[in-house]
């Protein structure tokens, strides 16, 4: 998953080793969103490359739960969708 944003970077914290994350500045908000991964899903941040976040774990359905949780969590609201596009999407999916 990617952070994108345009003018406010998104500072992203892991919670006791992946089990979930707090969004921190989002749309230069003040509010902490925290998100919990389901169970048997870790989540890491990828070091090659600068705002990426990789969720790992055994069951399909779980990861894809749980990265609909983190980009659900960061949605828009009473803004148009159009011009603030900043939030946290899915960028590759696959098996590793």
């Amino acid at each position: 998953m990617r952070l994108v944003y345009a003018h406010f970077p998104i500072n992203l914290e892991l919670i006791d080793k992946g089990i979930g994350i707090k969004i921190r500045n989002f749309l230069g908000e003040k509010r902490i969103r925290t998100v919990y991964m389901s169970n048997g899903v870790n989540c890491s941040r990828d070091e090659s490359l600068k705002d990426e976040l990789v969720l790992q774990g055994n069951d399909l359905n779980l990861v894809s739960s749980s990265a609909s949780s983190i980009q659900q969590s960061c949605l828009i609201k009473n803004k148009d969708i159009r011009k603030f596009l900043d939030g946290i999407y899915v960028s590759k999916k696959g098996k590793i």
